[in-house]
C-alpha cells in the first residue's frame, strides 16, 4: 500500500476512494466534521437522533461517490415512531445537507435504538431517490422505496443494495455531535470474464470484510480516516485515488418556497393570511427565514413572474 497517495486536504472533511489491486473489490472512507457541524448549527437533536442522522449523512456521501450522473441522491427514512423523517442529500460534487423531523410529542431516551425510533409499529420505510440535474424530456427522478429491513442505518442500506442492485455492500458508520465517519466496501461483478479467478475475488472480499469487521464505533469516532485506512489495510495491495472534499450547501430559495405555497392553493393561502397577516417559512435544512405578505401571495397566483423577482418582505435571498 502506497500511503503517500493518501493526501491531506487541509480540512477535516474528506472522502477517500480506493480499489483493491487485481480483485473486484472497491471501498471508500468518509469523514464529515465541518459539514456535519453546519447541519447541527441549525438544530438541537436528542443524542440518538444526532447519531442516526450523522450516520445517514455519512452513508449518503459514500453512496453518492459511486454515482455516474450529474445529480442528487436523496436518502429518506419515513418513521412511525418518535422520529417521523430523516433526510440526507448529496450531489455529485459532494455538496450535502440533512435534517430530521420529530413527532410533536416525541420522548426519546438516550439509549433508544433505531427500531424504537423509526420503526415502532413496523411501518417504517426507506427510500432512495436519484434526481439527475440534466433530465431528458419527460424524465422523472428514480425512486426506490422498501420497508425498513434492519436495526441500523448500515444494515438497511446493505439490504437495499443487495435487493435493488444485486451488489454485495458492507457499511460501517459512526457519528456523534462532533463528527460522522463511514467505511464502505463493495464487491463488484466478476471483473475478468469467464476465466477470472472468482475464488480469489471471494477470498479477497472475505478478508476485507473481516478487516472492516474489526472496526468499533468508538475507534471510528476517535480516529481520522487516513489513520483508519493505514490501520486496516497496511498489508493490502490497494490503489488510492485523489481525495474529494464534501461540503454543506442548501439549495433553498424564495422561488422554491413560493412554488410550495402555490401548491397549497389560493383558498388555503388566503385563509392562512386572514389568520396570521403574513406567512413565515423556515428552511428545515439551513434555517433560512422567508416571509410572504398579502401582496407577495397575490403576485404568486396573479402572475407567472419568478417569485424571486418579487420584493422580499424582511428576508434575504438565499
Amino acid at each position: 500500500m502506497d500511503v503517500t497517495k493518501i493526501a491531506e486536504t487541509g480540512d477535516n472533511d474528506s472522502l477517500q476512494k480506493f480499489m483493491v489491486e487485481n480483485a473486484a473489490v472497491r471501498g471508500e472512507l468518509v469523514e464529515l466534521s465541518t459539514t456535519w457541524q453546519q447541519v447541527l448549527t441549525h438544530h438541537h437533536y436528542p443524542k440518538p437522533v444526532t447519531v442516526l442522522l450523522g450516520e445517514m449523512m455519512a452513508a449518503a456521501a459514500l453512496m453518492s461517490a459511486n454515482l455516474k450522473f450529474n445529480g442528487v441522491i436523496v436518502m429518506q427514512i419515513h418513521g412511525d415512531g418518535p422520529i417521523r423523517l430523516l433526510v440526507a442529500e448529496c450531489d455529485s460534487q459532494l455538496r450535502m445537507r440533512a435534517t430530521a423531523k420529530l413527532a410533536p410529542d416525541a420522548v426519546i431516551d438516550d439509549d433508544a435504538g433505531m427500531s424504537q425510533l423509526v420503526n415502532l409499529n413496523g411501518q417504517g420505510r426507506f427510500a432512495i431517490t436519484l434526481d439527475p440535474q440534466d433530465k431528458m424530456p419527460g424524465q422523472k427522478p428514480y425512486q426506490g422505496i422498501v420497508p425498513l429491513d434492519g436495526d441500523s442505518i448500515a444494515t438497511v442500506i446493505e439490504n437495499y443494495m443487495l435487493r435493488s442492485e444485486q451488489l454485495d455492500t458492507k457499511l460501517w458508520l459512526a457519528a456523534d455531535d462532533k463528527v460522522a465517519r463511514g467505511l464502505l466496501l463493495q464487491k463488484l461483478p466478476n471483473h475478468g470474464g469467464i476465466d477470472a479467478p472468482v475464488n480469489d475475488d471471494m477470498e479477497t472480499w472475505n478478508r476485507f470484510m473481516a478487516l472492516g469487521g474489526t472496526l468499533q464505533p468508538k475507534e471510528m469516532l476517535a480516529t481520522d480516516i487516513q489513520t483508519l485506512m493505514r490501520r486496516l489495510f497496511w498489508e493490502e495491495s490497494i490503489r488510492v485515488f485523489e481525495p474529494q472534499q464534501p461540503s454543506f450547501q442548501c439549495n433553498c430559495s424564495r422561488e422554491k418556497v413560493g412554488n410550495m405555497l402555490k401548491m397549497l392553493g389560493e383558498p388555503e393561502i388566503e385563509e392562512a393570511l386572514a389568520d396570521l397577516g403574513k406567512l413565515s417559512v423556515d428552511c428545515d435544512f439551513c434555517g433560512q427565514h422567508y416571509e410572504f405578505d398579502k401582496v407577495d401571495c397575490a403576485h404568486l397566483f396573479a402572475t407567472e413572474a419568478p417569485v424571486e423577482a418579487l420584493l422580499p418582505t424582511g428576508t434575504s435571498k438565499h
